[in-house]
C-alpha cells in the first residue's frame, strides 16, 4: 500500500478537553464506544473514527490553540467551506461544528474506505479521474467572496520572491545549484501567472492521506482546510504529484485537458518555485507542535525540485 506522505503528531481523542466530547456525544445523540485514531495528515489535533452505542459512526477532528495557533483558523476555514459547498459524493459532509473561541471541532460523515494505493494503476486512474471532476465541480458551486480562502495568486507571488531572494537563504537550504541559474526565469513565470484572474475553488491539499477510496471504487476528497481560490488546473495538477519523481508524471500532464492548456512551462515553473520554497521553509520555519513537518518540506522539496530537472534537461545534483 502507498502510505501517507504527510504524517503528524496527533492527539488522541480521549485527551481532548471533557466540554469538545460532551458535545460530540450531544451532536451525534449517543455515547461514543469506540474509537480508531487516523494518522496521515500534520494537523496535531485528534483525527478520529467514532462509534457510538446505538451504531451512529461519525469522523471528529479537534484542535486547541494552544496546540498550534494556525491550525484552529485551517479547521474554521474547512467549516465554512463545507457548509457553503453543501453535499456531494466527491466529498465528505460536515455534520456540526464547534468552536468556543479555542477549541474548534469538526463532526463529518464518516467515509466507508481507505486510502488509495497510487502504485496501482486503476486506483491511480481513480484518484486522477475523481479530482478532475471535482475540479468541474467546484467551477459551477458559489463561493462567496468574503470566504477566507487560500489565494493561489499570493502563493505564486510568495514562491517568485523566494526564487528572487534565493541567493540570500540560508547556505544550508537544500537546493540544487542549477536552481540558482533558473531563478529568475521560473520567478517571472510565477509573477505572470498571479496576474491572471483565476478565481476558481480548489482543495489545494490532494495527497493520499487526504483522499478515501470507497469499497465501490469512488475518490472521496476529505481535509478542506487549505481550500483555496485559483486556476482550474490546480487540483487535478496536485493529484499528480503523487508520482511527481516519475516520467509518468509527465505524460500525465498531457492527458488533462486543463493542464495541457496551462502548458509545460506553467508546470515546470510551479513545481521550481513550489518545491524551492520548500526548502527554504525547511531551514527557516518554526512550527508548534509540528516535529516531522520540516522533514515532509524537505522531501517534498526533493521530488519536485527531482521532476523539474529531469523535464528541463538538467542534473538533479
Amino acid at each position: 500500500m502507498t502510505a501517507p506522505r504527510a504524517v503528524g503528531v496527533r492527539l488522541p481523542y480521549a485527551r481532548v478537553p471533557v466540554a469538545v466530547r460532551e458535545w460530540v456525544e450531544a451532536e451525534l445523540g449517543s455515547p461514543v464506544v469506540a474509537t480508531a485514531e487516523q494518522a496521515g495528515g500534520m494537523s496535531p489535533g485528534c483525527a478520529t473514527r467514532l462509534t457510538c452505542a446505538d451504531g451512529t459512526r461519525a469522523f471528529v477532528k479537534a484542535v486547541g490553540a494552544e496546540l498550534n495557533p494556525d491550525t484552529p483558523t485551517l479547521f474554521r476555514r474547512e467549516a465554512t467551506v463545507l457548509t457553503h459547498l453543501g453535499g456531494h459524493e466527491l466529498w465528505a459532509r460536515l455534520l456540526a461544528a464547534y468552536d468556543d473561541g479555542e477549541w474548534v471541532a469538526l463532526l463529518i460523515e464518516d467515509v466507508e474506505g481507505r486510502h488509495p494505493d497510487v502504485a496501482r494503476p486503476e486506483e491511480l486512474d481513480a484518484v486522477l479521474d475523481g479530482a478532475d471532476r471535482l475540479s468541474e465541480v467546484l467551477q459551477e458551486r458559489v463561493m462567496p467572496a468574503s470566504v477566507a480562502l487560500v489565494e493561489l495568486s499570493e502563493r505564486f507571488r510568495l514562491w517568485a520572491d523566494t526564487l528572487a531572494t534565493l541567493p540570500q537563504a540560508p547556505p544550508t537550504t537544500p537546493v540544487p545549484a542549477w536552481v540558482h541559474a533558473l531563478a529568475p526565469e521560473w520567478a517571472a513565470r510565477l509573477r505572470d501567472l498571479a496576474e491572471q484572474p483565476d478565481s476558481h475553488v480548489a482543495h489545494w491539499d490532494i495527497r493520499v492521506d487526504n483522499l478515501l477510496r470507497r469499497p465501490s471504487g469512488e475518490v472521496v476528497f476529505v481535509d478542506w482546510g487549505m481550500a483555496a481560490r485559483g486556476p482550474v488546473w490546480a487540483d487535478p495538477l496536485l493529484a499528480r504529484l503523487e508520482r511527481v519523481e516519475d516520467p509518468w508524471f509527465d505524460i500525465s500532464i498531457g492527458r488533462s485537458p486543463a493542464l495541457s492548456e496551462a502548458g509545460d512551462e506553467v508546470v515546470t515553473a510551479f513545481l521550481a518555485g513550489f518545491g524551492t520554497h520548500l526548502a527554504v521553509r525547511s531551514v527557516v520555519a518554526v512550527d508548534v507542535n509540528l516535529p516531522t513537518l520540516n522533514d515532509f518540506r524537505q522531501r517534498e522539496s526533493r521530488r519536485m525540485l527531482g521532476a523539474v530537472a529531469r523535464r528541463a534537461g538538467l542534473t538533479s545534483a
